[in-house]
C-alpha cells in the first residue's frame, strides 16, 4: 500500500511552511531517520526524517513551493512489492480541512496566522513553472529579487550577489541549490562588486549624475509578508487588544555589576565570557524566585503559576524575531547562562532551532540597549504575563546624599498584563530586580 509522506507541523504556531529542499530523488530507497528534506517554518528551516520506509515514487510538492498546508501530501513512498509507477499515478487525496473552533478556550492563547493557500500537488515530472504562483516578481528593473529565505541567508553567509543569479525555481525563484552552485562553479562566486546601480550614470564635475531619474510622486513597491511576519503581527496585535497592559520603569545603577562583570571575565574558563545581558537574566531569574506571583500568565478561569523561571530572551533575526527560552534559569550559574544564551541566540540567527526551544517561556526579556535605546515599552509575548524593556547603560547625574554625582544608569521597563500581574506586584519584582542588578553578588546567594 502507497505511503503519503505529509506536510508535518513543525512548530506549534506553524499552519504552513515553504518546502526549500529535497535531500532524496524519485526512485531512492528511503530508510526509517532518513533526513529527506528541509522545511522553512514561521521560525526557522528544519530538517524532516522519514517515519516509513520504501521506495520514493514521486516527488508531490517540489523544492521552493511556498505556503504548503500542513498535512498535504508532498511524496509517496512505495512499499516493498509495490510498482513505483503505479503508485505514483495514483490519485492524492486532499488533507481534510480543519474545523474551526467558534471561541477560544483560552483568551490568552495565541490565535493562527491566516494562513496562505496550500501549493499547488504536481508530479515529480512536471516543470518547476507549474509549482504555486510567485508572491514577488523577479529582479528586473531594480524590483525586489525572488528568492527563498533560506538562499538569502546562505548568500548573505557567502557574499553571494542574488542579482547575479539566475534562479532555477517556480517563476525564476532563487533556491538554496542556486546560491550552492554559484558558491561552488569554478572561478568563484558572484559577490556584490559594489557597481554604480543601474541608471545612474557617470558623475560630473559639479558631482551631480548625468542621468537622474525623475522622483516618481508616492513611489513603492510591494513586500510579501513572510509566514513568520504574518504570525508576529496576529499575535502582537492579539496581545495589545485582549491584554490590559500597564508600564513601570525604574532605574538602576550598574557600575558595581559593570566591575562584578569584568572581574568574572577575568577568572572564567577559557571559552566562558558573560555579557551585561546574562547578568539581566540571572537577575530576572532571581527576582521571580522571590516574587513568584509575577511568574504567571492568564488562562480565563485559571492563573497559570510557573515553578520555574523559564526566560524567552528576544533575539533579532533576519525578517522577524524568535524568543528562545532558557529553561529554569534560577537553576543556572552565570557561566551556563552564557553559554546558552550565547548558543541559542546563533543558532535562532541560522534558523536552526528546535520547535521546543523556541516555544514557551514564563517571562521575556527585550533588550535594545546595544543600539544605544535609552529606554521603550515592549509588548508583551502572550501568553505570557510579562515582559521587561532593557535600555542603554549611560553615564548620567545622579543625587547621593545631597552631592551631585556620575553614575552609569540602565533604564528598564516592565510591561505587564493587569488580569494577572497586579501594579503592587510588578513593583515589588521591579524593585527586586533592581535590587540584584545594583549588589550583583547576592544573585549568588
Amino acid at each position: 500500500m502507497a505511503i503519503d509522506i505529509l506536510m508535518p507541523a513543525l512548530s506549534p504556531t506553524m499552519e504552513t511552511g515553504t518546502l526549500a529542499k529535497w535531500n532524496v530523488a524519485v526512485g531512492d530507497t528511503v530508510r526509517s531517520g532518513d533526513v529527506i528534506a528541509e522545511i522553512e517554518t514561521d521560525k526557522a528551516t528544519m530538517e524532516v526524517e522519514a517515519v516509513d520506509e520504501g521506495v520514493l515514487a514521486a516527488i508531490l510538492v517540489e523544492s521552493g513551493a511556498e505556503g504548503v498546508a500542513v498535512g498535504t501530501a508532498i511524496a509517496r513512498l512505495a512499499e516493498d512489492g509495490e510498482s513505483a509507477a503505479d503508485v505514483a499515478a495514483a490519485p492524492v487525496v486532499a488533507p481534510e480541512p480543519v474545523p474551526a473552533d467558534p471561541a477560544p478556550a483560552e483568551p490568552a492563547a495565541a490565535e493562527p496566522a491566516p494562513v496562505a493557500a496550500p501549493a499547488a500537488v504536481i508530479p515529480a515530472t512536471a516543470t518547476s513553472a507549474t509549482t504555486t504562483p510567485a508572491t514577488a516578481t523577479p529582479n528586473i528593473g531594480g524590483s525586489r529579487i525572488f528568492a527563498s529565505p533560506l538562499a538569502r541567508r546562505i548568500a548573505g553567509d557567502g557574499g553571494v550577489d542574488l542579482a547575479a543569479l539566475t534562479g532555477s525555481g517556480p517563476h525564476g525563484r532563487i533556491l538554496r541549490r542556486d546560491v550552492e552552485a554559484a558558491i561552488s562553479a569554478p572561478g568563484g562566486k558572484a559577490v556584490s562588486t559594489g557597481a554604480t546601480p543601474t541608471g545612474a550614470g557617470p558623475v560630473g564635475a559639479a558631482g551631480a549624475s548625468a542621468s537622474v531619474v525623475p522622483a516618481s510622486p508616492g513611489a513603492s513597491h510591494l513586500e510579501p509578508n513572510s509566514q513568520m511576519r504574518k504570525i508576529i503581527a496576529d499575535r502582537l496585535q492579539q496581545s495589545k487588544a485582549t491584554a490590559p497592559h500597564f508600564y513601570l520603569t525604574v532605574d538602576c545603577e550598574i557600575d558595581t555589576l559593570l566591575e562584578s562583570r569584568r572581574m568574572m571575565n577575568d577568572r572564567a574558563p577559557e571559552g566562558v565570557k558573560i555579557s551585561v545581558n546574562d547578568l539581566i537574566i540571572r537577575a530576572a531569574a532571581m527576582a521571580l524566585v522571590k516574587v513568584p506571583k509575577a511568574n504567571a500568565s492568564w488562562e480565563g478561569d485559571n492563573t497559570r503559576l510557573f515553578h520555574h523561571a523559564d526566560i524567552a530572551m528576544a533575539v533579532a533575526v533576519d525578517g522577524g524575531l524568535v524568543t528562545p527560552v532558557i529553561w529554569a534559569a534560577e537553576q543556572k550559574g552565570l557561566a551556563e547562562i552564557a553559554t546558552t544564551s550565547r548558543d541559542l541566540a546563533t543558532r535562532a540567527r541560522e534558523g536552526r532551532l528546535a520547535p521546543e526551544e523556541f516555544s514557551g517561556g514564563s517571562f521575556t526579556i527585550s533588550n535594545l540597549g546595544m543600539y544605544g535605546i535609552r529606554e521603550f515599552a515592549a509588548v508583551i509575548n502572550p501568553p505570557q504575563g510579562a515582559i521587561l524593556a532593557v535600555g542603554a547603560g549611560e553615564e548620567r547625574p545622579v543625587v547621593r546624599d545631597g552631592q551631585l554625582a556620575v553614575a552609569t544608569v540602565m533604564t528598564v521597563t516592565l510591561s505587564a498584563d493587569h488580569r494577572v500581574v497586579d501594579g503592587a506586584v510588578g513593583a515589588e519584582w521591579l524593585q527586586a530586580f533592581k535590587g540584584f542588578i545594583e549588589a550583583p553578588v547576592t544573585m549568588l546567594l
